[in-house]
């Protein structure tokens, strides 16, 4: 299957999937916000523009299939606040639209399992915007939407090692805090998957089978590279911006069964310990 994708925000997420479709015959058209990021762009095998800006209501009546990678502002979802009216003519034409949210929108289960039933009571204002996102995105008729809500991305360029090199990497332990994760290259491949079986309304959670606490993950990095283990530092009293704060509000192990059973996937990164693995190897 070849078509044409229009990819809103093409960061890192969407730069993996270009990668894998470009050489299968896609034709791709990746938005950026401005000059410096048009080289990664171009380079994942997409054709840069930069939005806002450019006009980009050509590659819009051109494109088969949708992917929006963009952040929620306070304002809404930035691509719906310029663009809802043609995309919303164009949704009876379109194949597939792909919408990349965030497990946040589940808010804090404190440990326990959360799946795409779960209801969604975000415990911060960035998983409040992506519920407004997600639904913003569902209220247009006809369109053939899919929601990808990924768990904290990592993959080459992406990963602890730099920080543990640098001697700035850190170890924040809160009792009980368990996060999931997922490779990038495994987001490039569900996406691929729901492409090639579109299932309008779908739902999925992106994510390994392993979640865990964030300092064994800083850990077993560390051992990889026969660093020191970082030190614990107690979260409770730890110095930390209230951003990374924030990313301790919530608590949960996200299911990943729907993809493997209605999408076929296999992931080649099933735990962050492969996952780290292949990463040493490309950056060594």
């Amino acid at each position: 299957m070849t078509g044409t994708l229009l990819s809103f925000g093409h960061g890192y997420a969407a730069q993996a999937l270009a990668r894998r479709l470009a050489p299968r015959g896609w034709a791709i058209t990746g938005t950026t916000r401005d000059a410096a990021g048009r080289d990664a762009v171009r380079a994942s095998g997409a054709e840069p523009v930069i939005w806002p800006g450019a006009d980009v209501a050509p590659a819009l009546d051109r494109a088969t299939h949708l992917l929006i990678s963009t952040a929620p502002t306070p304002d809404g979802d930035p691509v719906l606040t310029a663009l809802r009216a043609r995309i919303a003519a164009a949704a009876p034409r379109l194949r597939w639209v792909g919408y990349l949210s965030t497990t946040g929108v589940y808010g804090d289960h404190a440990g326990g399992w959360v799946d795409e039933t779960t209801p969604l009571r975000p415990a911060t204002r960035r998983g409040a915007a992506r519920v407004r996102a997600e639904a913003d995105w569902q209220a247009i008729p006809d369109l053939p939407l899919h929601i990808f809500r990924l768990a904290g991305i990592y993959g080459p360029g992406r990963g602890p090692f730099a920080k543990l090199r640098s001697g700035t990497a850190r170890r924040i332990v809160k009792p009980g805090q368990l996060f999931s994760r997922i490779h990038v290259e495994d987001i490039a491949s569900v996406l691929a998957a729901s492409m090639e079986r579109p299932d309008p309304g779908a739902i999925y959670n992106v994510c390994d089978d392993d979640p865990a606490p964030p300092e064994d993950v800083i850990a077993h990095a560390a051992q990889l590279l026969g660093l020191p283990v970082p030190p614990a530092e107690d979260f409770e009293t730890a110095e930390m911006t209230p951003m990374a704060r924030s990313f301790y509000a919530e608590s949960k192990r996200v299911r990943n069964d729907r993809i493997k059973r209605d999408l076929g996937v296999t992931l080649r990164f099933p735990t962050y310990a492969q996952g780290l693995a292949d990463l040493l190897t490309r950056e060594t």
